[in-house]
């Protein structure tokens, strides 16, 4: 629950005690924006502190599930420029995530990682409410790959933002998101599932 500006002061308490971390972040905006209407922290902007205040391991951030419209021509340049790699929605369509979360894997390696999981790198077909939708996202069993495939990562944090239930009548986005809160919690390092 809560908008995404909630996994900036979480990273910076990860941070403290694990040093800067690698990041999954599945969303449908990369939250690097630098300021909105004049204020330098809202949900489009944590990724871009974290970044300015050291919380993260550019090389091992990873953004998934990103599309949407945009003011600028090139919305990726700025997680570019930082080392992130950006694996816009398109690159996703039609396709198994596990290959991808193979390599993800491959990136991140031993060290602290964090998860963070907008409910927007959805299809609002499949999760509606949430407060800034945007068409042509992942599926639900894309979601479970993804969090399913950072199983063995040395997972130290995650979240599940910008769930809106007001916004689907249907409780579909509110069970969607118990669900991946719960696949979150059966890839914590540790945890018996079989």
């Amino acid at each position: 629950g809560g908008d995404h500006t909630i996994t900036y002061p979480i990273l910076q308490a990860v941070a403290e005690k694990h040093g800067p971390v690698g990041l999954v972040h599945v969303d449908a905006h990369t939250d690097t924006g630098d300021t909105a209407l004049g204020e330098k922290i809202y949900h489009g902007t944590p990724f871009r502190r974290c970044v300015e205040e050291g919380l993260l391991d550019c090389r091992r951030v990873v953004q998934i599930g990103i599309r949407g419209s945009s003011y600028d021509p090139d919305p990726y340049k700025y997680c570019r420029e930082q080392g992130f790699r950006v694996v816009p929605a398109e690159e996703c369509w039609s396709k198994s995530l596990v290959p991808l979360m193979g390599e993800v894997r491959q990136q991140l390696g031993d060290k602290p990682v964090y998860l963070s999981f907008d409910i927007d790198g959805l299809d609002p077909a499949y999760a509606p409410g949430t407060g800034t939708p945007e068409i042509a996202g992942l599926t639900p069993a894309q979601a479970l790959e993804i969090i399913r495939g950072c199983k063995g990562l040395n997972i130290v944090g995650c979240d599940l933002v910008e769930v809106a239930p007001m916004y689907d009548v249907s409780g579909n986005t509110a069970l969607l998101g118990a669900n991946l809160l719960f696949e979150m919690l059966c890839i914590l390092p540790g945890v018996k599932t079989k």
